[in-house]
């Protein structure tokens, strides 16, 4: 003797009640959360790092900032390009010194070369002025994006 197969009026009211039964849970019963809710390990407070840093609740000081360039890696009137933090630096003039990123704003390209007062993307062959990234030749929709660099001594870091 054969089982005999659900037809689809069962299988479709089988359903039904199983969704009115998910629909019944509130929140608060276990498994059921509020939408956006954290696990409570992400949410406790105690599980947060201290804002005050240190022990004893003593500041500590920020992480030093990595070097990217020397000022004397940066030409005058040229730049330099750093593909691992997708930024150029550049310095127009002697000892002014701008950071851009380094994504072409026509098509995502990473930029490839510093030369002739413009910065170049090899993909379709956009130019951007070394002073302010503004474009100097297209397809490029708008100018490089400006990143933050500090300048101490010799020092060139990023942030």
């Amino acid at each position: 003797m054969s089982t005999p197969h659900p037809t689809r009026r069962t299988v479709i009211a089988a359903g039904g009640a199983v969704a009115l039964t998910a629909g019944c849970s509130k929140y608060g019963d276990e498994g059921a959360k509020p939408p956006g809710s954290q696990p409570p390990s992400a949410a406790s407070p105690s599980s947060s790092p201290s804002k005050s840093g240190g022990k004893n609740g003593k500041k500590q000081p920020p992480p030093k900032a990595e070097e990217l360039a020397k000022t004397s890696d940066i030409p005058v009137g040229g730049g330099k390009i750093f593909k691992d933090k997708k930024v150029v630096v550049t310095q127009p003039e002697k000892g002014d010194f701008k950071a851009f990123s380094a994504i072409c704003t026509h098509e995502g390209c990473t930029v490839s070369q510093v030369a002739d007062g413009t910065i170049n993307c090899p993909c379709h062959g956009s130019k951007y002025r070394v002073a302010d990234a503004s474009v100097a030749a297209g397809p490029a929709p708008r100018p490089l994006p400006p990143e933050n660099i500090t300048v101490t001594g010799n020092s060139i870091t990023l942030g």
